[in-house]
């Protein structure tokens, strides 16, 4: 099996899932090969290294700019007129001003930090005065907003968990609250800002809760499930596919390019799942399920929840088939052949939904991380396939992609190699194994379709039948035996009867008392 999956070119080392900078934790192909934390270090050392270039950019320019004004003020200024009129100021001083401006807006950037928990947490922010809405701008969710009745239960379970912990569940739902209503507010950040403001709240939150449960981490964990999943919620609606990014052409071309893939056997990918098995088929189709409604979640957990599930169903499926644990190496072809079986709705959002604002953590390690990873690679691998990739020559792939031929017809050409699939799989695609069986049973029922009508004409033609018989049959016994009725006599009650059989009359007897 992983001779041909070598073949093939879909083997990927589990070496190339972990970050590139050798920390051990799972890289991700959004993050260029980083995990969450290397990511969030490159990312604040190129954008610290920026604005360190800004600012020698700005000190340069206003240098060049102060020595032109000084150049040009002493030759054009004349003694006398210092002294008799008020110095007036050169029109290339007025200069100064934007790059004043820009000196100072510098200054602002690069000593401010971007929404970082201790504001949220700080004194100031709990006792300043609540600013009105201007108008044009969205009210905050917790006065106007329309919630779901999710949204609402979401809520009130958050409450609920939060009562456990008293006066740090108090503090702790006080500052959410405060951070949605800060997010509600910046409208026009961009995809990564978003990013940096929730990681920032979540390391921020889960320091000072590792401080007040001392070192638990279960803990810990436990109750930032909880807080991402009642921010996430609430936030749902403008942070997933925002408009500042082009997540939605992404996920057109993906959806497009699966459809264009649809002729893709599972015996070209090499998978070890026979589908003719009931339980590797249930499988299968629950783990088609488990991978399309990853869309309907709204917690980034909830949604690694469901790749989870269905990377087990896939493990369940290869294992019944091969009679033995499944390996990394099947696993991965079988996740690609899901993935283009089940085509799910806006995958690349939900991608990034997942690696912009999920607890980093779960990314990291563990089998959510494990399997979001392999999920990511399989994605990757569907946008980059080729002929190569599936042993096919550039001719074959490109009828296959135009339709103008399948797999299926040419298989019985010897076109395709004869290396063939796992033992008990079968030869054809099982779409069309069932497509073809489907239409053996259309068959069959038009055949016995047919049968029943006649079937049904025949008994209706004997029930009009039916009656004209019975009638002749009735008219024939009339007319053999005529009903002859005779004349009846009625006689008196008194009238002289034969009365010889009658028995005779009591007799009164009297007995002597």
């Amino acid at each position: 099996m992983s001779q041909r999956t070598e073949r093939r070119g879909i083997h990927v080392d589990q070496s190339d899932l972990l970050c590139k900078k050798g920390c051990g934790y799972y890289g991700n192909a959004a993050w260029q090969g980083l995990c969450s934390k290397c990511w969030r270090e490159e990312y604040q050392r190129v954008r610290q290294k920026q604005i360190q270039d800004d600012w020698a950019l700005a000190e340069k320019l206003q240098r060049e700019e102060e020595a032109a004004y000084a150049s040009s003020h002493g030759a054009q200024t004349q003694p006398h007129s210092q002294s008799a009129a008020p110095p007036q100021p050169h029109p290339g001083h007025a200069s100064l001003g934007p790059f004043s401006k820009f000196e100072e807006k510098k200054t602002n950037e690069k000593t401010r930090k971007v929404t970082t928990v201790k504001k949220f947490f700080s004194p100031s922010s709990r006792t300043a005065p609540k600013k009105e809405t201007p108008e044009g701008k969205t009210p905050s969710p917790s006065i106007s907003r329309h919630a779901s009745f999710d949204t609402d239960q979401v809520s009130k379970d958050f409450v609920d968990f939060l009562k456990n912990l008293q006066k740090p569940g108090r503090e702790i739902h006080k500052q959410c609250r405060a951070f949605i209503m800060n997010m509600s507010s910046k409208k026009d950040l961009s995809a990564d800002e978003l990013t940096e403001c929730v990681q920032d709240f979540y390391q921020g939150m889960a320091d000072r809760l590792m401080s007040h449960f001392k070192g638990s981490s279960d803990s810990v964990e436990q109750v930032m499930d909880q807080v991402e999943k009642y921010i996430m919620t609430r936030l749902y609606k403008s942070v997933f596919c925002p408009e500042t990014t082009d997540d939605e052409k992404k996920d057109l071309a993906t959806q497009t390019r699966i459809r264009a893939l649809h002729w893709v056997t599972i015996q070209m990918l090499c998978v070890s799942m026979d589908e003719e098995i009931p339980e590797v088929s249930e499988n299968v189709v629950k783990a088609i399920t488990d991978i399309i409604e990853m869309d309907s979640k709204r917690v980034p957990r909830d949604k690694l929840g469901c790749i989870t599930r269905c990377s087990k169903h896939i493990f369940s499926a290869i294992r019944i088939t091969k009679n033995e644990p499944a390996s990394a190496d099947d696993f991965l072809p079988a996740l690609i052949y899901i993935v283009l079986k089940a085509n799910p709705p806006r995958l690349q959002s939900n991608i990034q939904y997942i690696t912009r604002f999920c607890n980093p953590s779960r990314l990291m390690t563990g089998e959510d991380g494990y399997y979001f990873t392999n999920l990511c690679c399989a994605a990757a691998f569907i946008e980059k396939l080729d002929a190569q990739s599936l042993n096919l020559s550039p001719e074959e792939f490109e009828r296959y992609m135009s339709g103008q031929a399948s797999p299926r017809f040419n298989s019985s050409e010897g076109d395709w190699p004869q290396t063939g699939p796992a033992p008990g799989v079968p030869a054809t695609n099982p779409v069309l194994a069932q497509l073809n069986h489907n239409l053996e049973l259309l068959s069959g029922l038009s055949s016995r379709q047919e049968t029943l009508m006649e079937a049904a004409q025949s008994l209706q033609a004997e029930l009009k039948s039916w009656p004209e018989g019975v009638q002749r049959e009735v008219n024939d016994i009339r007319e053999k035996y005529p009903l002859e009725i005779l004349p009846r006599t009625v006689s008196a009650i008194d009238a002289n009867m034969d009365n010889d059989n009658l028995p005779p009359p009591l007799t009164p007897q009297v007995f002597a008392g």
